[in-house]
């Protein structure tokens, strides 16, 4: 079996991308606050992957298509866990704190003043 230094050197790579996004896919799993991502950056880097598969999946079968799976799969479970967990208030994971006030002011009263 012959195999050439760009297919090892596709393979180490896809090696690399996969396991530097691991720690982050860890820690949004376990945490469930995506509050530091961008929602616009996960939706372009979805629509981008799902074009790209255009091409991709038109190559010969190789490290590629597995570095490009991973993507996929990796940039859909964040655009799911994002609105699941940031962009839903109604999936909002329990344990956190609602951002929005808890009592709204009183009408005629001045700024500042809440009404129970």
């Amino acid at each position: 079996m012959d195999i050439s230094l760009a297919v090892i050197a596709g393979a180490t790579s896809t090696i690399i991308f996969a396991a530097s996004a691991l720690p982050m896919l860890i820690k949004a799993y376990r945490t469930k606050d995506l509050a530091s991502y961008s929602r616009g950056n996960i939706v372009m880097a979805n629509t981008g992957n799902v074009v790209h598969s255009v091409y991709v999946y038109s190559l010969p079968p190789g490290p590629i298509w597995l570095l490009h799976t991973f993507y996929l799969v990796t940039t859909a479970m964040m655009l799911v866990w994002y609105l699941r967990y940031e962009w839903c208030p109604s999936f909002m994971h329990r344990s956190r704190a609602p951002d929005y006030p808890t009592r709204i002011p009183h009408p005629g009263h001045e700024l500042g003043h809440w009404s129970p």
